[in-house]
């Protein structure tokens, strides 16, 4: 690590820790939610709304940018920070997670994957020198190495053969990366460990990617059906195989009590679509559980959604209200659930990071997980 990119633990308490990550564009706070900006905008928010919310770094997607408008184009337009008017850090993703998921559309090789666009059936390559290429244009802060994600009830040789190349992808993304200069000189770059629900493999995968190098380190893999419990019992172990001096980032998760139970067990980073698209189908997270805002038991509710929010939903409009937005399909509806939704994970980030701080987290957790999950059953 570097000036580029600096991980500091302020407090740990037992695998929970609580940091910050400095870099050229600002300094990230650990535990960090990243909302998700798939296509250069995290949906029905501004910008500059989202950094209202309290959050430090958000995601782009390299698959569907790269697809519309282009990684060329966005580069000529000045990077994805200029042309999306977000100035703090930006993740994106190697865009195997979306390759991966076209079964019907893509030809795996050792050379990478080769695919029909969604959009108009354009034929592409994407490998991980191309993976790097593409971030590097899209000005991207922390890179993330291109990996293959297969699920995890597939056979163990499969696992295990998908594994080892996405090993061999890991080492040929360090390289791109490296050759990527002045871009090169001021971001950062993941690995992501691999191996779903096994042990052993994912043992393998550490040591890989360890002596490879990277900035941070990812656990992919999870959160691809196989549930909570089997994702907890992998966290059991998989933090405590990466380097305990850099971030520890758990891709796509989560639910609310998902995030709880991850900090728990030593993660630091996190992304996913869930509080902006719940929030756009009518589910706001509140911290007596999730709430349905179509149900017809709020049509005359004036409290907020949730009465510890501060966000300015919260502060401003009523159940009854939002109750009448989302059922008249009214983009508003949209706009303030996905604020509040976002607002919510930052406020929950925070709190993790204030226990943490104070030697509290287990009985932080404790607690929320009984106002949680039965808050509003």
């Amino acid at each position: 690590m570097s000036e580029r990119f600096a991980f500091t633990i302020h407090a740990t308490d037992g695998a929970a820790r609580t940091g910050v990550i400095a870099m050229q564009r600002g300094e990230i706070r650990t535990p960090a939610f990243m909302p998700v900006g798939t296509a250069a905008t995290v949906k029905a928010m501004k910008p500059e709304t989202v950094r209202k919310t309290g959050a430090d770094i958000i995601l782009g997607n390299t698959y569907h940018l790269m697809l519309r408008p282009g990684a060329e184009r966005v580069a000529r337009l000045g990077g994805l920070h200029k042309f999306m008017n977000w100035e703090r850090p930006i993740l994106t993703d190697s865009g195997g997670y979306q390759v991966m998921s076209l079964s019907d559309l893509r030809k795996l090789t050792e050379e990478g994957v080769e695919f029909r666009s969604h959009l108009d059936g354009s034929r592409h390559m994407l490998t991980p020198e191309r993976s790097m290429e593409i971030q590097r244009l899209l000005g991207s802060d922390i890179v993330m190495a291109f990996d293959e994600c297969p699920r995890a009830d597939r056979p163990r040789d499969e696992i295990a053969a998908s594994m080892e190349m996405s090993m061999r992808w890991a080492g040929r993304s360090r390289d791109g990366f490296d050759a990527g200069g002045e871009h090169a000189a001021r971001s950062a770059l993941f690995g992501i460990q691999q191996g779903a629900l096994d042990e052993d493999l994912r043992k393998i995968s550490a040591e890989k990617l360890i002596e490879i190098g990277f900035d941070g380190y990812a656990i992919g893999g999870l959160a691809v059906g196989e549930g909570q419990e089997a994702m907890f019992a992998t966290l059991d172990f998989a933090p405590g195989q990466l380097p305990p001096d850099r971030p520890r980032y758990l891709m796509g998760v989560g639910k609310p009590d998902d995030l709880v139970g991850a900090v728990e067990r030593g993660v630091d980073m996190f992304d996913c679509v869930l509080p902006s698209r719940s929030g756009r189908n009518g589910q706001a997270f509140t911290w007596n559980g999730p709430i349905n805002l179509r149900n017809a038991r709020f049509a005359e509710d004036q409290g907020p959604l949730d009465a510890r929010c501060s966000c300015d939903t919260c502060g401003t409009y009523s159940r009854a209200y939002i109750h009448h937005l989302v059922r008249s399909q009214e983009i508003l509806g949209a706009m303030l659930m996905t604020e509040h939704n976002i607002a919510f994970y930052q406020q929950l980030m925070q709190a993790m990071r204030d226990a943490i701080g104070q030697g509290r987290f287990a009985a932080f957790a404790s607690d929320f997980r009984r106002d949680y999950l039965v808050g509003n059953s």
